[in-house]
C-alpha cells in the first residue's frame, strides 16, 4: 500500500485481524488508513524545500550569469547536481505520486530549458535538458531507493 514497498493482501484492512491492522495509522469514516512515512509537518517541510529548490534552481538557470553559483564540477555536473537534489527533495515530498512527478520533473526540465531561449546570455542545449531529465529522475529513484531500504527495515525490525 502507500508507502510500505509492497501491496497489501488484505481484502478489507477495516476487517482484518489485530496484526493486519497493526499497519494502519488512523481511521477517518470507519476506514483505516495506511500509516504514513514521515509526520505531515514532515511533509510540508519537505514540500516547502522542494519547491524553495526549485525556485533556485530556476533562477539560477535564468537569471543573469552572474548570479549563477558555480563549482568546479563542470557544466553537466553542475547541472546533474542541481537537478539529482530537486528530483531527491520533489521524491521525498511526494512519495505517492513519483511517476507523476517524474513525468511533470521531465516537463519542467524541458520548459525551463526552452525558456533560456528569451532569456538574455543564456543558450538552451539538447544535452544540458537530457542531462537535466535524467539527474532529476535519478534523484527521484533515489528518493524511492531510500523509502524502500527505510521500509524494508521498519518492517524487519517488527
Amino acid at each position: 500500500m502507500h508507502g510500505l514497498g509492497r501491496a497489501s493482501t488484505d481484502a478489507n484492512p477495516a476487517q482484518g485481524s489485530a496484526i493486519n491492522q497493526s499497519r494502519w495509522a488512523f481511521r477517518i469514516c470507519g476506514i483505516l488508513l495506511p500509516h504514513p512515512c514521515y509526520a505531515p509537518r514532515m511533509t510540508l517541510v519537505l514540500r516547502l524545500i522542494a519547491w524553495g529548490l526549485a525556485a533556485a534552481v530556476t533562477f539560477a538557470t535564468l537569471g543573469p550569469p552572474r548570479y549563477r553559483p558555480h563549482a568546479d564540477l563542470g557544466q553537466s555536473g553542475e547541472h546533474a547536481l542541481a537537478f539529482i537534489l530537486v528530483g531527491l527533495a520533489f521524491g521525498l515530498a511526494y512519495r505517492r505520486y513519483r511517476l507523476l512527478t517524474a513525468l511533470i520533473a521531465v516537463a519542467m526540465t524541458g520548459a525551463i530549458e526552452i525558456m533560456q531561449f528569451w532569456a538574455p546570455g543564456r543558450h538552451a542545449r539538447l544535452t544540458d535538458f537530457i542531462v537535466d531529465a535524467l539527474a532529476a529522475c535519478a534523484g527521484l529513484a533515489a528518493a524511492a531507493a531510500l523509502d524502500w531500504i527505510v521500509n524494508r527495515n521498519r518492517t524487519q525490525t517488527s
